[in-house]
């Protein structure tokens, strides 16, 4: 694990990295993940982007970078406006576009989320991230080639209309985003449709999943994500709970 003043970085099998912005708590800091290729590599999510996550972090100034949202919140999206390309889905390319607080959920900052302030006279209770207009929108089915790596857009309506997740199909491996994590899943937010979500998690529960990377918290195997999707299904894991579903 190599780390930085604002960002760490730990190595996982298969040419996948996690990095995190050391100063955002633990239980709100998302997972970005940087995935190598042979031409090029991807970034999937991109934090709050308090501090120049490609300044910091070595890796990225190897190859050229991909940089593709899962969704547009402030805790994904924050430091997407640093990537020449940035990739997300077409229902949310004008939030990214024309961020605002309430668009990107900014207003459920805390500001003892932020345990150090990146830059004297930071307010976490006015910050919004800056635009970043998409180079290109990615949809279902959409491919992302990194020279010797395949990975496809999934997606997965239902925290927001525009989630979306990468499937590499060669080696079983999804990136999930905020769409399914191993914790208690946001349906309850402005534009979240709880309805589209469980048929988002019944998606995933048939494709031969060996490993997801979620949005939050630590990674976890296909047999993992079955149990996390049937206790969502089943009432639990909502932030509306009790949720019924049917």
């Amino acid at each position: 694990m190599s780390k930085s003043q604002w960002y760490e970085i730990k190595s996982l099998d298969g040419g996948v990295s996690r990095i995190l912005e050391t100063h955002i708590s633990a239980d709100w800091r998302c997972n970005i993940w940087h995935v190598q290729g042979r031409d090029v590599d991807l970034i999937i999510d991109t934090g709050m982007g308090l501090r120049s996550i490609a300044a910091d972090i070595a890796i990225l100034s190897e190859r050229p970078v991909i940089a593709v949202c899962t969704h547009s919140h402030h805790d994904h999206a924050g430091g997407l406006c640093q990537f020449e390309k940035r990739l997300g889905h077409p229902a949310e390319a004008e939030i990214f576009a024309n961020p605002t607080r309430s668009t990107v959920v900014a207003e459920l900052l805390d500001t003892s989320v932020i345990q150090k302030l990146p830059y004297e006279g930071f307010d976490a209770g006015r910050w919004c991230y800056d635009p970043a207009p998409l180079t290109k929108q990615v949809d279902e089915g959409d491919v992302i080639d990194l020279g010797d790596r395949i990975l496809r857009v999934v997606h997965l309506p239902g925290h927001s209309p525009g989630s979306v997740a990468l499937w590499e199909e060669a080696t079983g491996t999804i990136f999930t985003g905020d769409a399914l994590y191993d914790g208690t899943l946001y349906d309850h937010l402005y534009h979240s449709v709880p309805e589209q979500l469980c048929d988002s998690l019944l998606r995933l529960k048939y494709l031969p999943i060996k490993t997801v990377h979620a949005g939050h918290f630590k990674s976890f195997s296909g047999n993992r994500l079955k149990t996390i999707i049937d206790d969502y299904l089943n009432g639990q894991r909502s932030m509306l709970c009790p949720i019924k579903i049917g």
